[in-house]
C-alpha cells in the first residue's frame, strides 16, 4: 500500500489550502482515510477522518473551517482547509486504517503566515 500526498504549501492567514492523497496498493473495502498533523515540537494529532461509509471525525479545533471528503472509486481522501490559522501550521499526513495495521504517507507542508 503507498499514499501520496500532495496540496500542501505557504498561504496567508484566513486562505484556503485543498490536500489530496491517493492510496494505491490492495486496498480492502472496509478501511478509514484520515489526515494528522504535526507541528514542530508537538505530538501528531488528528485532524478528521472518513470511513468508507462516510462516517467522519474532527478535531474541535478545525470544526467549520476543514472539510473532509473521499472518493471510494479513486480511494482517495480529501481536505479542505479554510480560514487558514498560523497554528494550522504543520506537516499534514495521510492515513490509511485498514486491518491489520496503518499505513502512512511521507507528509506535506502546510505553513499558514500570520
Amino acid at each position: 500500500v503507498q499514499l501520496v500526498e500532495s496540496g500542501g504549501g505557504l498561504v496567508q492567514a484566513g486562505g484556503s489550502l485543498r490536500l489530496s492523497c491517493i492510496a494505491s496498493g490492495i486496498i480492502y473495502s472496509i478501511n478509514t482515510l484520515g489526515w494528522y498533523r504535526q507541528a514542530p515540537g508537538k505530538q501528531r494529532e488528528l485532524v478528521a477522518d472518513i470511513s468508507r461509509a462516510g462516517s467522519i471525525n474532527y478535531v474541535d479545533s478545525v470544526k467549520g473551517r476543514f472539510t473532509i471528503s473521499r472518493d471510494n472509486a479513486k480511494n482517495t481522501v480529501y481536505l479542505q482547509m479554510n480560514s487558514l490559522k498560523p497554528e494550522d501550521t504543520a506537516v499534514y499526513y495521510c492515513n490509511l486504517r485498514m486491518w491489520p495495521r496503518d499505513y502512512w504517507g511521507q507528509g506535506t507542508q502546510v505553513t499558514v503566515s500570520s
